[in-house]
């Protein structure tokens, strides 16, 4: 057994650990990183890349299509997506990784870490790092299995498997009508696949606003994708190798592969949190510095999936980076600013979630969706219906919500569904984060032509 003394040790490898390790390095802590997959995490080799490599190639044959004039072919090339998807991915390689890491001076570590006492966490059983100031749990989230009779007799593809195949299936089924639900489901029918969407309820995407899931639904079901709505999974057993389903509503499927694509919990099953009082297999609840709470010390800090707060990559990184300000800053003595919308805090995880869903349409929100029941909000509905988006696409069809307060007269949510509307997200993130109030806004004209003047129709259409 050998020991090592760091200022600072973080669990989990991935794009929020980086961030963490990254700031606490730049305060001046030695700080080590512990993984025992690939440096880089879930969102490099099985997640936000590679599901976005898969579904680019679609989105712009899709796009070229809206255009006349633009000579375009039947179908995509499978396998030239799939190698381009590998080149993003490395196919598994995290070198690079290790260097960035190294080169930013944190001291990588391969293994599995598990916290086995106050300030100790311990590496495979035989390597003991010792953390004088704190730990950091970094250790994302894991697929949710449902508890299905036969499930485990069939041909399953994990969100893992779906990003990283090579091999087009005849038949695809997908149980979950979330972001992977409809992001995947969209990008194997592309690829050539014939799917199968399996619904618990009327529409996908059933967190957004209705008009959401209505033009999600219409834009999978014009690339061939059945949707099995009001249903759900209840029974699965294999068949010649396949997998037979019986859903809710009656209806038998057959298909090559079933993608299990019904949400994600925390990571904390196998890392040591009762050693400390917690639960294994919860998240870890945590205060907007980022500290675990109910931990004796105030040395154990948490960001990104694990915590539960918002399971998205940038925000965990946001959290991350003031995870690791705060320790460094503590650390050396100083003064933590924990007040809302400081350095030291991820205030935005309550007001300003931006997301975007990458199918054909696209969808983008922030905010919150919908007026919330006693608070002084209106929302403001119309179509995506300017020049800009005329001239972006023939027949372009688009939606856009503002939801405003009304009594201080600034935005509080934002969404928008349509080809391409994702730029448009950043610019609603800013009116909310930085509380502009309507009147100022106005004054941002959008420049002509461009979608961007869905805007002016939101605030006209508000009353300015």
């Amino acid at each position: 057994m050998t020991e090592e003394a760091y200022d600072v040790v973080v669990i989990g490898g991935g794009p929020v650990g980086e961030n963490a390790a990254d700031r606490a390095v730049r305060g001046g802590l030695k700080t080590a990183l512990v993984d025992h997959e690939r440096f880089g995490g879930e969102c490099s080799y099985w997640a936000c890349i590679p599901s976005k490599a898969l579904l680019r190639p679609g989105n712009v044959l899709a796009a070229a299509r809206r255009i006349p004039g633009v000579p375009v072919g039947d179908s995509l090339d499978a396998a030239a997506i799939f190698e381009r998807r590998d080149a993003f991915t490395h196919k598994g390689d995290d070198a690079s990784q290790v260097g960035w890491a190294r080169g930013a001076g944190i001291e990588t570590v391969r293994g599995h870490a598990r916290i086995t006492g106050e300030r100790e966490v311990t590496v495979d059983d035989d390597r003991v790092l010792r953390a004088t100031y704190a730990g950091v749990v970094c250790s994302g989230s894991v697929p949710r299995t449902p508890d299905i009779p036969g499930l485990g007799e069939v041909p399953t593809w994990t969100s893992r498997d779906a990003t990283s195949a090579s091999e087009v299936p005849e038949r695809l089924a997908v149980l979950g009508g979330g972001v992977v639900g409809v992001e995947m489901a969209q990008a194997w029918a592309r690829l050539g696949a014939e799917v199968h969407l399996i619904l618990t309820g009327p529409r996908p995407l059933p967190k957004y606003a209705d008009f959401v899931g209505e033009a999600v639904a219409e834009g999978l079901r014009a690339d061939g994708v059945r949707l099995h709505t009001d249903s759900g999974l209840v029974k699965a057993g294999a068949t010649d190798g396949a997998a037979r389903l019986e859903l809710k509503s009656g209806a038998t499927l057959t298909a090559d592969r079933l993608l299990v694509a019904t949400g994600r919990r925390p990571a904390t099953d196998d890392i040591g949190v009762d050693a400390v009082g917690l639960e294994p297999g919860a998240p870890l609840t945590v205060d907007d510095t980022g500290r675990v709470s109910d931990v004796d010390g105030g040395w154990l800090y948490a960001a990104g999936d694990v915590t539960g707060r918002a399971l998205l990559t940038h925000q965990g990184k946001y959290a991350a980076r003031a995870v690791g300000d705060v320790i460094a800053a503590r650390a050396a003595g100083g003064q933590v600013e924990a007040t809302p919308w400081s350095g030291f805090t991820s205030t935005a995880d309550h007001h300003a979630v931006p997301q975007v869903v990458f199918t054909d349409p696209e969808v983008a929100s922030v905010g919150v969706s919908a007026p919330v029941e006693g608070k002084p909000h209106r929302a403001i509905d119309i179509d995506i219906a300017v020049a800009g988006s005329s001239l972006h696409a023939d027949g372009y069809a688009g939606k856009a919500r503002m939801v405003v307060d009304t009594e201080r007269e600034l935005i509080v949510g934002v969404t928008f569904v349509g080809q391409d509307v994702a730029e448009l997200l950043h610019s609603a993130t800013i009116a909310i984060v930085g509380e502009v109030p309507l009147r100022r806004l106005w004054h941002a004209v959008p420049a002509f032509p461009t979608i961007s003047e869905v805007w002016l129709r939101l605030l006209e259409t508000y009353g300015l």
